[in-house]
């Protein structure tokens, strides 16, 4: 008798996203879905315990630019955007008073915009990651190793800075990144260079692995040794090290939407892994509440997936 024919994981997770992502998203779907069937752009971490002002000057050549320092100066252009509309729709409400009642109000709503901080305080001057600008293809060339041996910058999904830039890392505190591998969170703590002490922990060998492998390229044998690496089921560390850290960091595994419709190897979307993905978000939820029993009284967790779904984001925090 014939087989039906095997269906790629990779279809299986895109039929997925078109049946689940279509109904969330609506309208935006399209250019969603378009995205993550786009070659994967990323963004460069830069090294600071290599030597980086030629390295940005070169970048820079490139046309590419610290998106962690372009942030700030994009949120305050959306303020005062936004508040010279309204604004705008202010005057042409108002039909009575003076010319210079008006004006007054204009520029008091301007001020406000200026004044306003565009964003927290968690994007540290000492992060620098570069990114081409929209619709600019070019590839990063490969990192290169300084006179120590050391790499000049990480490679990265750019997007996946956001939740350490979130941790918001003050001086002195005790940090810890609950399922680190491969590594790219991590180096990018460490980059802050205010760590007090910084746990990273993956319940995969194999990929803690990967981790050592990324701090013996990017990081000082001085600085090694005082990150502790260890190889846990983070659903346990609250029993560990309970209420020990200041801020820790909980990206769970998920259904990594882009890898999901990229790539055979390795794909959730294979259907001997039907459980273990339906099983993700009680997984996540398992490593959240292990990661806020590992945090002192008045710390902070930072929950992250690289994943649009709803089920492993918003109803885990809910």
């Amino acid at each position: 008798a014939a087989t039906a024919p095997r269906i790629p994981p990779t279809r299986l997770a895109l039929h997925h996203f078109d049946v689940n992502y279509s109904l969330q998203l609506k309208d935006l779907w399209p250019s969603v879905r378009a995205s993550l069937l786009c070659e994967q752009k990323y963004g460069a971490l830069l090294n600071n315990f290599s030597p980086v002002d030629h390295v940005s000057q070169e970048l820079e050549l490139l046309n590419a630019t610290d998106f962690v320092s372009e942030a700030p100066k994009k949120a305050l252009r959306s303020q005062r955007g936004a508040a010279a509309e309204e604004a705008g729709r202010g005057e042409s409400r108002s039909q009575e008073g003076s010319g210079k009642g008006r004006t007054a109000m204009q520029a008091e709503t301007m001020t406000q915009a200026e004044t306003s901080p565009p964003l927290r305080p968690s994007i540290r001057s000492n992060i620098k990651c570069y990114t081409f600008p929209r619709g600019d293809i070019t590839r990063f060339r490969p990192a290169r190793p300084d006179a120590l041996g050391l790499l000049d910058y990480y490679l990265m999904d750019a997007a996946s800075l956001l939740p350490v830039l979130a941790l918001n890392v003050q001086p002195d505190d005790f940090v810890l990144d609950l399922c680190a591998a491969p590594g790219g969170k991590t180096l990018a703590l460490l980059q802050t260079g205010v760590c007090g002490h910084l746990a990273a922990n993956d319940v995969s060998i194999s990929r803690t692995k990967r981790l050592y492998q990324i701090l013996h390229s990017y990081v000082p044998k001085v600085i090694r040794e005082t990150v502790s690496v260890t190889s846990c089921d983070g659903r346990d560390w609250g029993q560990l090290q309970g209420s020990t850290f200041h801020k820790v960091l909980v990206d769970v595994p998920c259904t990594t939407d882009r890898h999901s419709v990229m790539e055979e190897e390795n794909n959730i979307f294979h259907k001997m892994r039907t459980k273990e993905r339906q099983m993700l978000p009680m997984l996540q939820l398992q490593l959240l509440m292990a990661g806020i029993l590992a945090t002192k009284p008045g710390g902070e967790v930072v929950y992250s997936t690289c994943s649009l779904s709803p089920l492993q984001n918003e109803y885990v925090i809910e």
